[in-house]
């Protein structure tokens, strides 16, 4: 996966890697990231996991997982750090966008 584009945190590569172990076919398991309107903020976060990309999707590998979005969507978020965060309420991936000017408290919205 290219650094400039996005960059997986070795929890996000784990977490993926455990999700594609515990499935009993063998389909390959991308994570789909795509940036919505709506959300607190302006713009929201939507997390897939999906067997092949859309033909227009970009795709990223990185550790023997690999991410696919779209080009609206990642020129909304490029450079961004995709993370999975597991805490006492609750565990999902989240984003560290740099491109982000705020965001809502539970960090799936932003804006520009």
């Amino acid at each position: 996966m290219s650094s400039e584009k996005l960059r997986l945190t070795k929890n996000a590569v784990n977490k993926l890697l455990s999700l594609q172990q515990s499935r009993n076919d063998n389909q390959p398991l991308l994570l789909k990231v795509t940036v919505d309107s709506g959300g607190c903020s302006g713009f929201q976060y939507r997390f897939d996991l999906v067997n092949a990309p859309d033909p227009e999707d970009h795709v990223f590998a990185q550790d023997g997982v690999q991410v696919a979005i779209d080009d609206a969507s990642l020129n909304l978020i490029q450079g961004s750090e995709i993370d999975y965060a597991e805490e006492m309420i609750g565990s999902a991936f989240v984003i560290r966008n740099p491109n982000a000017s705020s965001s809502c408290g539970c960090g799936n919205s932003f804006s520009l």
